[in-house]
């Protein structure tokens, strides 16, 4: 079983579907408050619904009003199961807790972006900050 580690963000342990962002989500008019759906124009998964994925992203993009768009959408019946950032920053911090979905960060010697693939079925763990890729997507 293949397996990085980082540091440990937010309590908790998930298993799901990777959604990997290596260029991030905009917080204002990236996410669908009401669908829960990435609407960012040009982004690589546009369309693409983040309810009950793992968010992977390298970090933030936007506003101080970032977790808003996320808060919103959970209300909305619309979360990731989890989050995996390359570097932790404030608004990925407060997104993590507002939200309450555990998370892993802040990764030494490789970019999760890089090494999870879209579609790998993944468990986090934010107690430890491992990450385990349980069975990689057949897309890649």
């Amino acid at each position: 079983m293949e397996k990085i580690v980082g540091r440990g963000a937010f309590s908790g342990i998930v298993e799901g579907i990777a959604l990997v962002c290596p260029e991030s989500i905009q917080g204002w008019s990236g996410i669908s408050d009401t669908t829960g759906q990435i609407i960012e124009k040009g982004h690589s998964q546009e369309g693409v619904n983040i309810n009950g994925r793992i968010l992977v992203l390298p970090c933030s993009k936007g506003s101080n009003g970032w977790s808003c768009h996320f808060h919103s959408a959970m209300r909305s019946g619309f979360k990731p199961a989890g989050w995996v950032f390359s570097k932790m920053d404030s608004r990925a911090g407060v997104a993590t807790v507002v939200v309450g979905s555990p998370a892993v960060a802040d990764f030494k010697d490789v970019d999760p972006c890089e090494f999870i693939k879209n579609g790998d079925l993944i468990r986090i763990n934010g107690d430890t900050g491992e990450v385990e890729i349980l069975q990689r997507s057949l897309e890649n």
